[in-house]
């Protein structure tokens, strides 16, 4: 199996097409996490608000990584993202702070 899946940013049926600028890579767990999604409910705010659009934001911009490799997301595109993905599952976060504390982790 690859580590990667080619994803579309927004799904066929939300009318996303296959045109490269509408294509991404993704793991496979964000991928079957994200499903058909575009958007979701920022927790904090209670708004509905679009998913991390990565042909259009900044990962910086809307990403931090912490030591213990928690990622928080900096914006409500971020937290929406970071929530619905599950990108703090115990195992990502375990994995996430040992690449960190070897210096491979980007």
């Amino acid at each position: 199996m690859l580590p990667h899946q080619v994803d579309h940013i927004i799904g066929r049926q939300h009318r996303g097409s296959d045109d490269v600028a509408n294509l991404c890579l993704c793991c496979v767990r964000c991928n079957l996490k994200k499903g058909p999604n575009i958007a979701s409910i920022d927790p904090e705010s209670g708004a509905v608000v679009a998913l991390y659009h990565p042909r259009q934001h900044s990962w910086q911009e809307h990403f931090s990584v912490a030591r213990d490799g928690t990622i928080e997301g900096l914006t409500a595109e971020g937290r929406v993202t970071v929530q619905l993905l599950d990108m703090n599952d115990e195992d990502r976060v375990r994995l996430r702070a040992l690449l960190l504390r070897r210096n491979r982790y980007p």
